[in-house]
């Protein structure tokens, strides 16, 4: 299992735009699953939408693209200082229940391609069990600016 402490030495994000609790598994170049507490107090609930809760789909999308940074960037042996995986493309997206405070979020990746510093990634979000939503999330390695 993977803490937060650690999480941070993977990914550039800080709060607000950390989306990424634990990891709780790790299979090699396989299989990654993680975890986001969703609370009341996240700051995006100010506004989407006030009298009904519901995390933003994109913010589902983002917090499945941090875990699969770092899925890639365990899997190729550690993060160089300099070295970023930057989210290259989403497709066949799919929105199937709300997420709302009080939710735990389950995101499953699995590796579909790697080709160098390219990965192409299955991600799944599940609530109790229930897919919430799923994505194929492309992300690429490069230099940090």
């Amino acid at each position: 299992m993977v803490e937060v402490k650690d999480i941070l030495k993977y990914l550039p994000h800080r709060y607000p735009f950390l989306l990424v609790d634990k990891i709780l598994q790790i299979d090699g170049e396989e299989k990654i699953i993680a975890i986001k507490n969703v609370s009341f107090n996240e700051n995006f609930f100010q506004g989407h939408f006030p009298n009904r809760p519901v995390m933003p789909g994109v913010l589902i999308c983002e917090a499945m693209a941090q875990v699969g940074a770092i899925f890639a960037h365990n899997a190729r042996g550690g993060m160089e200082d300099n070295k970023v995986f930057v989210l290259t493309g989403l497709d066949n997206v799919k929105f199937k229940r709300p997420v709302e405070p009080g939710d735990q979020l389950r995101m499953e990746l699995t590796c579909l391609k790697r080709r160098g510093s390219f990965w192409k990634m299955h991600g799944s979000a599940l609530v109790d069990g229930k897919l919430v939503a799923q994505a194929e999330i492309s992300a690429m390695e490069i230099d940090m600016p």
